[in-house]
């Protein structure tokens, strides 16, 4: 697998489903100056799928609060995603999910990211926190029976952006409001002493 983290994230420019409409010149390249939650999920119209997207939309807010977009990407056509996305979630749809739901049929941008599993056609879970200047900060890859913590998210991309506007590192389990420490063996020490 590859590791992105510190490298520009792929580019790509693809047909999307966003809020019900299909477009078909959706590039990731129009999302810079934002934070990107980019994740990719295995199938429309399956079972840990529905869970995830429709987590993500319960705290999608949050993340725009956060100046981050949430997009998701699946081998489906923008046509599945259509039918999926006017599905109520009653019976296993993602109806009322607000954010961008790309068609990678081709298979390119799974394959650019480094989470397509050839003999299935299908990606894994993948997650990526791009930052504003388009470089990859964190990546996360799920094996398919495991859902994602979407909580997890938001608190990462808090933690990048208190590291850019404060310049300390945040330590393991930190939240937002937790101390945090200077990059430093004398920041280590003050951050054991209290």
């Amino acid at each position: 697998m590859s590791v992105l983290v510190g490298k520009q994230a792929p580019t790509f420019s693809a047909t999307a489903v966003v809020n019900g409409d299909i477009k078909k010149d959706f590039k990731l390249e129009d999302y810079r100056g934002k934070y990107v939650m980019l994740f990719f999920y295995p199938l429309d119209f399956t079972f840990v799928c529905p869970t995830e997207l429709h987590a993500f939309q319960d705290k999608v807010s949050q993340f725009k609060k956060m100046n981050c977009e949430v997009i998701a990407v699946s081998v489906d056509s923008e046509f599945s995603h259509l039918a999926w996305w006017k599905t109520p979630r009653s019976e296993g749809g993602i109806e009322g999910v607000t954010y961008p739901l790309v068609s990678d049929i081709n298979k390119t941008i799974s394959r650019d990211y480094d989470v397509l599993i050839p003999q299935a056609g299908v990606a894994l879970r993948g997650a990526f926190l791009i930052d504003k200047q388009g470089v990859v900060r964190q990546q996360t890859i799920n094996d398919l029976p495991l859902g994602r913590n979407i909580d997890e998210f938001l608190r990462l991309v808090e933690a990048l952006q208190f590291t850019e506007e404060h310049g300390e590192v945040c330590p393991a389990n930190w939240e937002k409001g937790q101390k945090s420490m200077k990059p430093t063996q004398e920041g280590l020490k003050k951050y054991f002493g209290k």
